[in-house]
C-alpha cells in the first residue's frame, strides 16, 4: 500500500479520495490554482502545491507541474479524480516515466477507449454491440452532412475526445448538422485541445444505463451492476441511479458479459465504465468507454458495499480484487441528484459568486453529500459549476426518492442561483416516479424550459398554514422579549391575513399546547414544531406529516420553500390587508431594447456592427461560461443601436451587450 498520493484534481472529487485515503492512512497531498487557494480540498490535504493561474489550461493541465509536485513531495502515487487528466494517456505515460504510479488503467486501455473512433472499432472487433454510425473523422460541415444524410437523421454529432456533454449535438435537418459541426468542433478543441468530430446515428427514446466494471493486474474482472443516468440536459447527467428500473437480470447479464468482455479486449485495469444506449425493446449499444471513476460512482458504493475509490488504490497497489463475480451482491437502491449553481429560471445559465450560506442535510438515514464547496466560498467560473451530490439510499427505489425529496428540501444554499427547485421537481414528477425514463425526458416534460413550480390550492394552503404559524411563533417571541417586531408593536393576535400571490387569505391561529391550529377556509391545520426568527430551516409536524421547509426574511415577510416550490407573504392585521390594495406597484425598466448577458462569462464573438439590419432568430454574440459557449441571438427584427462590449470582455450576467434602436 502507498504511504502517499498525490490527487491531480479539485472540488468534490478531490474530496472523496483525500477521505478514502485517510481511512487507508494514506496521506494526502492536494494541487491547486491560484483560484483554488482557499479551496476545501486545499484545507482537507497534509500537503499542498501550487500549479498555476486559474484557467485550467495553466493549472491542473499542465502535466509537467503536477508531476514536479508529486516529486517534491515524495508521493508514490497520482489519482486523477475525473475530468481533467484523468483519461489523458500521456499524462499517464509521463508518470510512468517519473516512477510513479497512475491510479487508473493502463497507457494502453485509455489510447485505446479515449477515442471513440478506434474504440467503436475495437468493440466490433470484439464482438460487442454498437450503434450505426460514420466511424471515420469528419472533414468539414459539408461532409458531416453527407455523412448524416447517409446514415440518416437523426444524427449525433460528437467530438471523439469528448465527455460531459460537451461538444456533442443532436441534427434533425442539414441546417442543424451544419450548426452542430461548428459548434461542437469549436467546443471539442476548448476542452479537450482535439476537435475531430464523428457521427452516429441517434436513437430515439433511448435510455442511458452504464456498467461499473473493475478490474486488476491479475486477470479478474468482475461488473457491479448498472446504473441508469437517462435523466440528462444537454447530454450532462443530471439524476442517477442504481439498479435500473427498466433492466430484467437477462439483459444485466447480458450487458455486464459484454463490458467485462471489453475491458479484457484492452487488459483493463481498475475501475471503468462502460455506456450502452438502450432502446425501448432492451436493445443496447455500445456507446463508450470511461477510463475513470465516473462522478454518479456513489450509487453503486450505496447499492454495493465496495469503496471505488479504494479499490482503485488497492490495484494500483498490485493487490487482487476481493471478490469474484459470483460473490457481487447488491442492497436496496440507490439515486444521486448534482447540484449545480445555476439559474433553472433562466434556461439553467450558469451562476458565480459566494456561498454566503451553505448547509447540508444533516443526520438523515441514508443520505451523503459529496461537495468541494463550503459556507463563504466561492463558486468560480473558470471549472465546472457543480456544488454538490446528494445520494440516497433505501430498502427500495419509493424510499429512496422519498429521501432524496426530503433531502434536498433541507439543503439549504444562498449567494448563488441553484438547480434544487428543478431536482424536487423532477423527483415528484409522476413519470419519474413510474421509472418512465429516457434520454428526452427533460426536453419531452419540459418544452418551454423549467418555471417555478406551481402550487396546487391545497399546497397553498399548506404552505399559508406554515406560514402563518411560524408568524405567531415570531410574534409571540417577539412579545415576550419586548414586544416589538421590525421596529413595530406587536401583539399575539388570533385574526390576520396573509397576503401572497397578488391574493388575501384571512387565517385564525391559535396556540394548542406545543401546535399551532391554523384555520384557513374552513380548513384545520396543526403546525408543530420549534422555529424562531433566523433558523433557516423549520422542520416539524403538518397535520401529523413530518415537513422540512427553508424560511427568509423578506422585507416584511418571509419565502417559504419546500418541494422546490416557493411562497413569498406577508402576515398582516386585517386592517392593514384593506389598506393595501392602495399601495402604488412600482413598474420594472423597460430594458426590451437591450442584448443582455444572461450568464456571467466571456465574452467570446460579437457577429453584428452598428446600424446593421438584424433578423429574428440572427446570431448577435457568443458566451462563454463554465467552459460552454452560449450562442445569443435576436428575439426580434432591429437595427444596432451601439455595442456596449467587446470580445475578450468579461461580462457581468444581464450586462448589457448590444443596443438597438
Amino acid at each position: 500500500m502507498f504511504s502517499k498520493i498525490l490527487i491531480a484534481n479539485r472540488g468534490e472529487i478531490a474530496c472523496r479520495v483525500m477521505v478514502t485515503a485517510r481511512r487507508l492512512g494514506i496521506a494526502t497531498v492536494a494541487v491547486y490554482s491560484e483560484a483554488d487557494r482557499d479551496a476545501l480540498h486545499v484545507q482537507m490535504a497534509d500537503e499542498a502545491v501550487l500549479i498555476g493561474p486559474a484557467p485550467s489550461a495553466e493549472s491542473y493541465l499542465v502535466i509537467d507541474r503536477i508531476v514536479q509536485a508529486a516529486r517534491d513531495t515524495g508521493a508514490e502515487a497520482i489519482h486523477p479524480g475525473y475530468g481533467f487528466l484523468s483519461e489523458n494517456q500521456e499524462f499517464a505515460r509521463a508518470l510512468e516515466g517519473a516512477g510513479i504510479v497512475f491510479i487508473g488503467p493502463n497507457v494502453g486501455a485509455i489510447a485505446a477507449m479515449g477515442d471513440k473512433i478506434e474504440s467503436k472499432k475495437l468493440a466490433l472487433d470484439a464482438n460487442i454491440n454498437t450503434v450505426p454510425g460514420h466511424a471515420g473523422l469528419i472533414e468539414d460541415a459539408d461532409a458531416a452532412i453527407e455523412v448524416a444524410r447517409d446514415i440518416g437523421y437523426p444524427v449525433m454529432i460528437k467530438a471523439s475526445a469528448g465527455g460531459g456533454g460537451k461538444g456533442m449535438r443532436v441534427a434533425y435537418t442539414d441546417d442543424q448538422a451544419r450548426d452542430g459541426f461548428r459548434s461542437a468542433q469549436s467546443e471539442a478543441k476548448s476542452s479537450f485541445a482535439d476537435d475531430r468530430i464523428f457521427v452516429e446515428k441517434f436513437i430515439e427514446e433511448p435510455r442511458h444505463i452504464e456498467i461499473q466494471i473493475l478490474a486488476d493486474t491479475h486477470g479478474n474482472v468482475i461488473y457491479l451492476g448498472e446504473r441508469e443516468c437517462s435523466i440528462q440536459r444537454r447530454h450532462q447527467k443530471v439524476i442517477e441511479e442504481a439498479p435500473s428500473p427498466f433492466l430484467d437480470s437477462a439483459t444485466r447479464e447480458a450487458m455486464g458479459a459484454q463490458a467485462v468482455a471489453l475491458a479484457r479486449a484492452v487488459d483493463y485495469q481498475s475501475a471503468g465504465t462502460v455506456e450502452f444506449i438502450v432502446d425501448r425493446d432492451r436493445n443496447f449499444y455500445f456507446l463508450e468507454m470511461n477510463t475513470r471513476l465516473q462522478v454518479e460512482h456513489p450509487v453503486t458504493e450505496f447499492i454495493t458495499g465496495l469503496d471505488l475509490v479504494e479499490q482503485m488504490i488497492r490495484v494500483a497497489a498490485g493487490e487482487k480484487l476481493e471478490l469474484q463475480q459470483n460473490e457481487v451482491t447488491y442492497s436496496g437502491w440507490a439515486v444521486e441528484t448534482r447540484v449545480y449553481a445555476e439559474d433553472p429560471l433562466r434556461n439553467f445559465l450558469p451562476s458565480i459568486g459566494r456561498l454566503t450560506h451553505y448547509r447540508e442535510p444533516a443526520g438523515e438515514d441514508g443520505v451523503r453529500v459529496d461537495t468541494g464547496v463550503f459556507e463563504g466560498g466561492e463558486i468560480s467560473m473558470y471549472y465546472d459549476p457543480m456544488i454538490a451530490k446528494v445520494i440516497t439510499h433505501g430498502v427500495d427505489r419509493e424510499q429512496a426518492i422519498e429521501r432524496m425529496r426530503g433531502a434536498l428540501d433541507a439543503f439549504y444554499i444562498r449567494g448563488v442561483s441553484h438547480n434544487i427547485p428543478f431536482l424536487s421537481a423532477l423527483m415528484a414528477h409522476p413519470r419519474f416516479v413510474q421509472g418512465d425514463l429516457s434520454t428526452n425526458f427533460i426536453a419531452d416534460e419540459f418544452p418551454d424550459g423549467f418555471a417555478a413550480v406551481e402550487l396546487s390550492e391545497e399546497d397553498l394552503q399548506r404552505f399559508i398554514a406554515v406560514l402563518a404559524a411560524l408568524h405567531r411563533m415570531e410574534t409571540e417571541r417577539a412579545t415576550h422579549l419586548g414586544g416589538q417586531l421590525d421596529g413595530r408593536e406587536v401583539r399575539v393576535a388570533e385574526d390576520w391575513v396573509v397576503i401572497a400571490l397578488g391574493r388575501q387569505f384571512p387565517v385564525r391561529t391559535h396556540r394548542n399546547g406545543d401546535a399551532i391550529n391554523v384555520e384557513i377556509a374552513g380548513t384545520q391545520y396543526a403546525v408543530d414544531g420549534i422555529w424562531r426568527p433566523g433558523l433557516r430551516l423549520f422542520r416539524g409536524l403538518l397535520n401529523s406529516h413530518e415537513v422540512c421547509f427553508q424560511v427568509d426574511k423578506v422585507g416584511l415577510g418571509h419565502r417559504l420553500t419546500g418541494n422546490g416550490a416557493s411562497l413569498e407573504a406577508r402576515v398582516v392585521t386585517p386592517r392593514v390587508a384593506e389598506l393595501s390594495q392602495f399601495m402604488p406597484v412600482k413598474e420594472a425598466a423597460d430594458l426590451s431594447n437591450y442584448l443582455l448577458s444572461p450568464m456571467p462569462g466571456l465574452l467570446i464573438s460579437v457577429a453584428v456592427e452598428v446600424g446593421q439590419d438584424v433578423k429574428a432568430g440572427e446570431e448577435l454574440a457568443i458566451v462563454e461560461a463554465m467552459k460552454m459557449e452560449n450562442v445569443l441571438r435576436a428575439e426580434r427584427d432591429g437595427v444596432v443601436k451601439e455595442l456596449h462590449a467587446t470580445p475578450g470582455e468579461s461580462l457581468a450576467v444581464d450586462q448589457a451587450i448590444v443596443e438597438f434602436e
